[in-house]
């Protein structure tokens, strides 16, 4: 049974009030709304001559929706610890049978080797965790779905927070106030996320 503030309608507001959950070490969830949001622009994803090498020989077929749950059991599957705890995989786990949350996957020789899940609503696609098991597999599961958000008509790509590794493939930090504003404009946009591969 999910909490009551896991609940999806409680999820969906916060996602559209620019507020995201994590869980400590304890299982605990608390909620945060950063100062600074790191956001992926869809027009401006760096793409390296060595990743882009690797997408072209089609070393990973990617998928989407086909592995939800695995994809969010192998994000949680981290040494030190993971901010996804078994009550927040049930909450997503309940918003992707909605439709609202969504994975993109990279399989290599039948086996899933990366992948990424996040939330969608209305032009906004809320990136939550990625993983990879082989070189590249989770950039070119976001290079694919930053492709399928372009197709689908969405506007927004939220990071969350900044790190090394997404500021590599074009991530810029902008003011929360900004970030809103934007968020506000996405929200309005009537986005179809295209799970066909």
């Amino acid at each position: 049974m999910i909490r009551p503030d896991l609940q999806p309608e409680v999820l969906l507001s916060a996602y559209a009030s620019g507020i995201f959950p994590m869980a400590d070490d304890d299982g605990q969830v608390f909620w945060c709304q950063p100062p600074k949001r790191a956001i992926l622009p869809l027009d401006g994803l760096k793409v390296s001559r060595s990743l882009r090498a690797t997408i072209r020989k089609g070393v990973y077929e990617c998928r989407a929706d086909t592995a939800f749950r695995e994809v969010i059991e192998a994000c949680a599957d981290r040494p030190g610890g993971t901010w996804i705890s078994q009550e927040i995989r049930s909450a997503y786990l309940e918003l992707h049978r909605l439709g609202f949350a969504h994975s993109v996957e990279s399989w290599c020789e039948g086996t899933l080797a990366g992948g990424l899940y996040g939330v969608a609503l209305g032009g906004a696609f809320f990136g939550e965790s990625m993983f990879h098991r082989r070189t590249d597999a989770s950039k070119v599961a976001l290079v694919n779905l930053a492709d399928r958000l372009v197709a689908g008509g969405y506007v927004l790509l939220d990071a969350q927070f900044q790190t090394d590794h997404l500021r590599s493939l074009g991530a810029i930090e902008i003011p929360r106030r900004e970030y809103e504003r934007r968020l506000r404009a996405a929200l309005k946009v009537n986005a179809r996320f295209p799970s066909q591969t």
